[in-house]
C-alpha cells in the first residue's frame, strides 16, 4: 500500500467561503484504490504556498503519491501547473496527456486542462481538476498505471557490496 497526499488549491475554500468538496472526494477515490491517505492540505491559489505544500509532502513526509486538485484551468489565478513544474525534477507528460485525451469522451473542455505530472525525489505529483466529477474521470484513466509507476519510482538502489 502506497501513501498519498491530497492538496486542494482553492481561494474560496481557503477563505472558508465554500466547503472543500474536491479534496475529501479525491481522498476517498485514493482510498478506494488502495492508497493510504496520510496527509491533506488546503491552500489558496498562490504559487509559493502550492509549491511549499508539495515539497513538504515529498521532502518532509516522503509521500509516494501527491495529488493536487484545482487551479488547472484558464483563470488568472489558476497556477497549480506552474507551481508543480517549479518543484519537479522531472516531468511525466504521458499522464496528463492521457487524462486530456480520454477526458474528451466526457467533454470537449478536457482539452482546456493545463494539469501536469512530475517527479520530485521519490514522489509522483499529479494535478487533477477541481471538479469532483472531472477529478474522478481523470483519476480513473490513470489509476491502472500508478502501482507500477510508484513501485519503480520508490525502488531502493541495490547495495553493490552485497
Amino acid at each position: 500500500m502506497f501513501t498519498a497526499a491530497v492538496i486542494t488549491v482553492s481561494d474560496r475554500s481557503f477563505r472558508k467561503e465554500r466547503t472543500d468538496g474536491s479534496g475529501p472526494f479525491v481522498a476517498s477515490l485514493l482510498t478506494e484504490h488502495g492508497f493510504q491517505v496520510v496527509h491533506m492540505d488546503l491552500v489558496p491559489d498562490e504559487q509559493e504556498m502550492i509549491a511549499s505544500a508539495i515539497t513538504k509532502s515529498a521532502d518532509e513526509l516522503d509521500i509516494a503519491l501527491i495529488i493536487t486538485t484545482g487551479g488547472t484551468g484558464f483563470a488568472l489565478r489558476d497556477i497549480t501547473p506552474e507551481a508543480t513544474v517549479s518543484v519537479c525534477t522531472r516531468l511525466v507528460p504521458g499522464i496528463p496527456e492521457a487524462m486530456r485525451i480520454c477526458g474528451l469522451k466526457y467533454t470537449e473542455r478536457a482539452m482546456l486542462s493545463r494539469g501536469v505530472a512530475g517527479i520530485r525525489s521519490h514522489s509522483l505529483i499529479i494535478n487533477l481538476p477541481g471538479s469532483p466529477k472531472a477529478a474522478r474521470e481523470s483519476f480513473e484513466i490513470i489509476a491502472g498505471v500508478l502501482e507500477h509507476a510508484l513501485t519503480v519510482l520508490r525502488e531502493k538502489p541495490m547495495d553493490c557490496a552485497q
